[in-house]
């Protein structure tokens, strides 16, 4: 009987030795072992609240000793918690130990993207916890959004490499998910040949579309690195103008621009402050109920025990999946006091949290896909389990039994980029030559919030001077980072 399933279940019952001696202590023992596996689930989550309630509360030697423990004791969460560890070596004052980090995080995902990752047999035998973190598409473009950050305050040598990756990889990204579309489209056809093929016009609304989604980051630190050499001033108005493309609500982007055209970088005796704030908290992922699905599970289970030789196993645990959640931030700017008494203000170059979101909504079929898929798996392989046994009453019951303790154990793959902010925004101040005092304060509208803080800088002539701040809520966390000027 065993021969003549399908070769993943073959294997699964091969692993578990001959479905024909299992007895019902065994089936027992089964059930307290997938029991205690949804406990530690349960425990991880606690974890990763912990530490992120210690980042947001500025206690970054606790993250960082909480990321190292959880890291030790869980190989499912050691590649996570580098990309957080990284954050924390960043805001901590090290961005070169931060760059070294995540240039480890790039180099062990690049090409991770397979579905043979994703569809591997141990996660469709037990939950999405147990495959290997693969980052979301978001999650590989600001990989490189934060390898620049962390450069720009530090040398400045890489930048426009990192500048460069930002954008190579989401066109690679748009790529990929420009030829999966086509092959839906083909499928979609070959179904229905009625319908014809797809529209003249559905390239070109893609590529526009797609155009859209892209973050304006990587050819505006594009931008303002070429312009800072004062001779390449051509290489940054085609930043720029990408900025004005993919950026259109972003109104300092036509000033940049025309600046650069002129090729005029900043007025005799005067040189330029770009101010970077990280404003808001970052998304996070939560387990949620699929109940429309969970329904339907439902209803073709009752139906095929009805029509079937033996009864499956009846769906009582939900189908959970992971789901984003962008928290509410209580303030949406920067507000700056320049040493002539004028105030500006923060603006945003890139939303993360509403890129994060749509790639989100964009997957949601895909990752209800992969759950219904496994549930249907626990299922075959407990009936074809009572077909090879023989399964009288009590053997059936303890095989439900089994089969109820095994999907109640499933839990949503809920790992990722705990500390990224909602959005990056920039200022750029034009100022005299010398040492100048900043204020600095949260906002939300005109409305201040929080404590105002004072930053000096020191502006040298004809030079950028490049400072970050991270304002997850109403309070810093974490040192102010600037640049040594360059």
């Amino acid at each position: 009987m065993l021969k003549t399933l399908p070769q993943p279940l073959h294997f699964f019952f091969q692993s578990l030795g001959s479905s024909r001696v299992v007895g019902f202590a065994n089936l027992l023992v089964m059930i307290v072992l997938i029991g205690l596996c949804g406990s530690g689930c349960a425990s991880r989550q606690k974890s990763w609240d912990s530490i992120r309630a210690s980042f947001y509360d500025d206690r970054l030697e606790i993250a960082e000793s909480q990321l190292d423990e959880i890291a030790s004791r869980s190989k499912s969460d050691r590649d996570v918690a580098k990309l957080n560890q990284a954050m924390i070596q960043l805001w901590s004052g090290h961005p070169k130990e931060a760059e070294k980090l995540l240039l480890q995080s790039r180099n062990l995902f690049h090409g991770l993207q397979g579905t043979a990752l994703r569809d591997n047999l141990v996660s469709l035998a037990t939950d999405e916890t147990h495959r290997e973190f693969v980052p979301e598409d978001y999650e590989l473009v600001l990989l490189r959004a934060m390898l620049a950050f962390s450069n720009l305050v530090d040398d400045g040598e890489d930048v426009l490499a990192y500048a460069f990756q930002i954008n190579q990889t989401q066109q690679e990204l748009i790529r990929l998910r420009s030829s999966s579309n086509e092959a839906e489209q083909r499928q979609q056809v070959a179904q229905n040949p009625a319908q014809g093929g797809p529209r003249n016009d559905a390239h070109p609304k893609a590529k526009s579309e797609d155009a859209e989604k892209q973050l304006a980051l990587g050819p505006y630190l594009y931008g303002l690195i070429r312009e800072a050499t004062c001779m390449n001033y051509d290489d940054a108005a085609r930043g720029y103008a990408r900025v004005v493309d993919w950026a259109p609500e972003f109104s300092q982007g036509p000033s940049d621009l025309a600046r650069a055209r002129n090729g005029v970088h900043s007025a005799p005796g005067r040189g330029v402050v770009y101010l970077f704030a990280m404003v808001g908290r970052g998304l996070y992922k939560a387990e949620t109920v699929e109940i429309p699905t969970t329904q339907a599970m439902f209803f073709a289970d009752r139906l095929l025990s009805v029509v079937g030789k033996h009864n499956l196993t009846p769906t009582v645990s939900p189908i959970k999946i992971a789901e984003v959640i962008q928290p509410h931030n209580p303030l949406d700017r920067i507000l700056v006091q320049t040493p002539d008494g004028r105030w500006g203000q923060t603006e945003v170059i890139s939303d993360l949290g509403a890129l994060a979101v749509r790639q989100s909504e964009e997957r949601r079929n895909e990752v209800v896909g992969r759950a219904v898929a496994r549930r249907a798996l626990k299922k075959a392989a407990l009936y074809a389990t009572k077909e090879a046994t023989s399964s009288d009453g009590v053997t059936s019951l303890a095989l439900d039994l089994v089969g109820m303790a095994w999907e109640a154990s499933e839990s949503a793959d809920t790992r990722c980029w705990e500390f990224l902010p909602e959005t990056v925004q920039v200022l750029r101040m034009e100022l005299p030559v010398g040492r100048h005092r900043l204020t600095v304060q949260p906002a939300y509208g005109k409305n201040r919030l929080g404590n105002a803080e004072s930053l000096t800088v020191n502006v040298q002539d004809g030079r950028n001077q490049y400072i970050m701040v991270n304002y997850p809520g109403m309070r810093r966390v974490g040192q102010v980072l600037q640049s040594s000027g360059h």
